[in-house]
């Protein structure tokens, strides 16, 4: 019996030790990796100067119309994100692509994630820039910041657009999020593993290899960072405070949606309440999952420009 326990308390220790070990090493290789990917990341667009803090823009195109683009939630680069959409819209448009805080080459910041800071943010950041009138397009929470933008900025916001965009009272909204395991996990270096097993998650391969290389190391550098990890602890909030709330019914809407969301089934008949809510709203549905751009890129810009055009008056 004696024998028995002690090889089996030699076992575990074996176990433990090895775990440990394990553990030790990739929080090592973790923080070295971080390190280095510093000095690899390339940088884009422009800081702007907000709240004492730097946030990073991209503006190209010098076309007559202004389109700003606002990423999804936790987008580790929004500029590479949003990269299938950009040349071709900004062919006749100025295209402006924020990164909040905590988004891309932009600063963390200590202030609650709020939809109205965040909001506030982005509006300073096209203050400074001198844009004043424009387009919102929008990918996933982005829908929920867009209305709120478009109650404080009437005079601003010509119209949203909505790439799978999420919108008040949507299911699932409320789920409980591990936090604080996924912190851990992203401190012991076993996120960055996960990451690269998964080989880059929602890249897909029609990205070029160094898109898809330095969206790695943003997802390293972004995901799980303190500016990150409150923007999640109150994605809760964040939707119970949009309860009830719509776009102004003046306000033109054009929402690509997937066809068909497994998870919530209603999702396309939610879209189609939503733009039933105003009087000019338009869905335009599309088989694919959640980041439409990265596969529907060429639907998405063809959809918008001829939704525009009819918009346009004559002359």
């Amino acid at each position: 019996m004696k024998k028995a326990v002690r090889r089996t308390l030699l076992t575990l220790t074996g176990i433990a030790t090895v775990i440990v070990v394990g553990l030790a090493t990739t929080t090592v290789v973790n923080v070295v990796a971080t390190e280095s990917e510093k000095d690899e990341i390339e940088t884009y667009g422009q800081a702007v100067s907000v709240d004492g803090r730097d946030m990073n823009v991209l503006v190209t195109g010098e076309g007559p119309e202004t389109i700003v683009m606002l990423p999804g939630f936790g987008t580790a680069s929004p500029v590479i994100d949003f990269s299938p959409l950009i040349p071709d819209l900004a062919d006749d448009h100025r295209v402006v692509v924020v990164e909040p805080f905590g988004y891309g080459l932009s600063d963390g910041t200590e202030k609650a994630r709020t939809t109205e800071n965040i909001v506030s943010e982005v509006h300073e950041a096209l203050q400074s820039l001198g844009v004043d009138e424009y387009t919102l397009m929008g990918h996933s929470i982005a829908g929920i910041y867009a209305i709120e933008f478009a109650e404080r900025y009437p005079d601003e916001v010509r119209a949203f657009v909505g790439i799978d965009s999420s919108l008040p009272g949507q299911p699932t909204a409320d789920v409980e999020l591990p936090i604080g395991l996924l912190v851990t996990a992203r401190n012991l270096g076993l996120m960055r593993i996960i990451a690269g097993a998964a080989d880059g998650g929602y890249i897909p391969p029609t990205y070029s290899a160094e898109d898809r290389e330095q969206m790695h190391m943003f997802t390293n550098r972004n995901t799980l960072a303190p500016t990150y990890v409150d923007a999640m602890s109150r994605l809760g909030e964040t939707f119970r405070e949009a309860e009830g709330k719509e776009f102004p019914d003046d306000l033109p809407l054009l929402l690509f949606v997937q066809k068909q969301n497994k998870t919530v089934p209603e999702w396309l008949d939610l879209h189609e309440r939503q733009a039933a809510s105003v009087t000019d709203g338009t869905v335009i549905p599309l088989a694919g999952d959640h980041y439409l751009h990265h596969t529907h890129a060429e639907d998405i810009v063809d959809g918008f420009l001829a939704w525009e055009a009819e918009r346009q008056p004559s002359e």
